[in-house]
């Protein structure tokens, strides 16, 4: 559908009808994965894919949706890699909880470069970076209009990022979870790997779990199964596909009861 305003002339006067489609959500958690951030530096962060990002998020902003981003922290360490390398699993955990703190003060950057106001809440407390998670304020921030950067997890080690957006979408009323990743959509197997492998359009939870899909772990699917929080799972990486998901747009692949 076309954005571009339509002339009417009623009664002699010349009015403007605006025909842009309007947002389906008010109130959505973006789940970044760390390896978004890396571009294809292979690790760390790329500062260009990071401003890239903060651009295309800002663009929902305007449309007046309330934003909470939860990321990771797969591009500077991941917990189970150090576990089987012989570090305590507690201890690679909250190792790559650190890690998701980097991410988000470096996400936090590229947003406020891009004149969004945005707040960073940390599930561990460390005053000097980041705000300590509170529910309620959380949900303050976003009325206010700021973007929240989740980080630290859960603050738990043996729980996922991907537990986090479930637990954190809960906690704050959020009306669906945006899982962006690097394909477009769930698919039957990798892509890259299976030629004819499927894509499909909608799942439910218990085939998602059944499947053993990778779309997120066991516990974050339970979790939304049990509280009806749909997911929908798309690629990051073509342009403007956030908004496009926003704006109701039938892209990728949506998990649902």
């Amino acid at each position: 559908m076309s954005s571009r305003p339509v002339a009417l002339c009623l009664g002699g006067h010349l009015q403007l009808k605006s025909t842009m489609k309007k947002p389906i959500f008010k109130r959505v958690i973006l789940k970044l994965s760390g390896e978004a951030l890396q571009g294809k530096l292979g690790h760390g962060i790329d500062s260009g894919v990071t401003a890239s990002i903060a651009k295309r998020i800002k663009e929902v902003r305007n449309l007046g949706v309330e934003i909470a981003i939860v990321i990771g922290g797969g591009n500077i360490f991941r917990g189970r890699t150090a576990e089987s390398e012989g570090i305590d699993r507690s201890t690679a955990d909250y190792m790559g909880m650190l890690a998701t703190v980097i991410n988000g003060m470096a996400l936090q950057d590229a947003l406020e470069k891009e004149g969004v106001f945005t707040r960073v809440m940390s599930a561990i407390e460390m005053r000097a970076v980041a705000e300590p998670y509170i529910r309620r304020r959380a949900i303050r921030h976003l009325e206010k209009g700021r973007i929240i950067v989740f980080v630290g997890g859960t603050g738990n080690p043996y729980f996922t990022t991907d537990t986090t957006a479930a637990l954190r979408a809960i906690e704050i009323g959020a009306e669906v979870i945006l899982k962006a990743t690097k394909v477009d959509g769930v698919y039957s197997a990798d892509p890259k790997k299976v030629k004819d492998a499927k894509r499909f359009k909608k799942l439910k939870y218990i085939d998602v779990i059944k499947r053993n899909l990778k779309v997120m772990d066991a516990t974050a699917i339970s979790l939304c199964m049990d509280n009806n929080l749909p997911i929908i799972v798309f690629n990051l990486f073509k342009e403007e596909n956030i908004k496009r998901v926003i704006l109701g747009e039938n892209i990728g692949t949506v998990v649902e009861g």
